[in-house]
């Protein structure tokens, strides 16, 4: 199946203690179904000191399920479920809400 979300979409989260922010997806892993957003998910990871860094208590975003992801329409804003079409001989990503051409 295609990737409805991909790095460097503009998202917004649906459930959990992050609902209503809005962050770009950093990195997604498709096996795990999670992807990670800037800004969202947040945890306090405690880094050991080495010569590289510094250490200490260091904020790092976590994973969050795809699921739990919707992508923000490029034209009306909000969020919106994806589809693909044909434009030519090449498929492309379209905004549901709007109709809006995603990427292509």
């Amino acid at each position: 199946m295609a990737a409805k979300l991909k790095k460097g979409d503009k998202v917004i989260v649906l459930t959990g203690k992050d609902k209503g922010k809005e962050g770009e997806i950093a990195s997604i892993a498709p096996s795990t179904g999670k992807a990670v957003v800037t800004g969202v998910n947040t945890a306090v990871r405690h880094v050991k000191q080495s010569q590289a860094s510094q250490g200490g208590r260091v904020p790092t975003d976590m994973p969050i399920e795809l699921s739990n992801l919707a992508l923000i329409d490029p034209k009306e804003g909000g969020a919106t479920r994806v589809g693909f079409r044909m434009e030519g001989d090449k498929k492309v990503r379209f905004a549901k809400k709007s109709g809006a051409l995603i990427d292509g």
